[in-house]
Order: C-alpha cells, then sequence, then structure tokens
C-alpha cells in the first residue's frame, strides 16, 4: 500500500513557516467586533484603526480591514468555516442564525444539507461576508491530508465517506 501523495514544503520554492491569517471587510468595526464576540464567540482585538484580528481555537486568524464603501458580496466559494463536531450541533446552529438573522443583518441562509462531502449551512453577515457551519473532526479538514489526492469528485462525491457522518 502505497502512502498518499501530499506535497510539503521542503519541495517548494518558498521557505515559509505557518499559515497565519486572512483577511475580510468590514464597513463598520464596531458592529463587526459585537458581531464577532456576542454571536460568533470570537477572540478579538483591535489592531489599528481601521483594523481587527479574530481568532477561535487555534494559532490562525483573519484580519478584518474597514472597508465603508464596500459594494459587493463576497462569493460563496470565498467563504469561511466553523466546525462543529455533529449534525444535530450544525442543526443547532441554524436555528439560532435564523432567529438572531435580523439582529446581526444575517441575510442568505441556506438550509442544512449533506454537501461537499459534509453537513453545513451558509449565511451572509451584516458586512456580505460569507460563512460556513459545518461538521468536520477535531482538527478540521486536515484528516483530508491523511487521505492524499483525490480521484473523481473527491469530496464533493455524495457518497464520499469522511469521519463521523451519518447520512
Amino acid at each position: 500500500m502505497s502512502s498518499p501523495q501530499v506535497e510539503t514544503a521542503a519541495e517548494s520554492a518558498l521557505k515559509l513557516n505557518f499559515l497565519s491569517h486572512g483577511t475580510l471587510e468590514s464597513r463598520d468595526l464596531e458592529k463587526a467586533r459585537d458581531f464577532y464576540t456576542e454571536f460568533l464567540g470570537l477572540e478579538v482585538v483591535r489592531t489599528s484603526p481601521i483594523s481587527l484580528l479574530i481568532r477561535l481555537g487555534g494559532a490562525n486568524t483573519i484580519a478584518v480591514v474597514e472597508q465603508p464603501k464596500r459594494d459587493s458580496e463576497m462569493p460563496l466559494l470565498n467563504h469561511n468555516g466553523f466546525d462543529v463536531e455533529t449534525q444535530d450541533e450544525v442543526d443547532a446552529a441554524y436555528e439560532t442564525v435564523v432567529e438572531q438573522a435580523e439582529k446581526w443583518g444575517l441575510h442568505k441562509i441556506s438550509k442544512p444539507k449533506l454537501q461537499h462531502g459534509t453537513y453545513s449551512f451558509f449565511f451572509w453577515d451584516m458586512d456580505d461576508n460569507c460563512w460556513e457551519i459545518l461538521t468536520n473532526p477535531p482538527g478540521g479538514y486536515s484528516w483530508l491530508f491523511e487521505q492524499g489526492d483525490l480521484e473523481g469528485k473527491g469530496h464533493l462525491d455524495r457518497d464520499f465517506e469522511r469521519p463521523g457522518m451519518r447520512k
């Protein structure tokens, strides 16, 4: 049995240490800060007059930069994900998102379903950033690296086996 094919940093042109952050935009940082702390439960620190840094459960962070004139929403494929362990937790999160949608300016809330190898739903926040709440085992998508390169539809196949999934 051959080991999975995973390309590593040792084979790359650049010798980097850590994927540290991504970036989101916000029209109003104070409202966004309240949303991130009171609704999503994130750690938040102000890093400048026009930026915040957010994180949850690890060292990877997301910078939030104020863009008051933002005029487009984040495309679905650029979403950010929050992991929970069970489908029941996804359903409970969905109910909370629906219940508090007006308070937080949440919209385009999809219903939870099995999709792209997980059970999840999407929603957009008041700043038009797209979020997904999904089932994942501890460590998030890291278990996919143990699979190596996937053939065919890969994790997009409806019959894709993933840890802890019920059909």
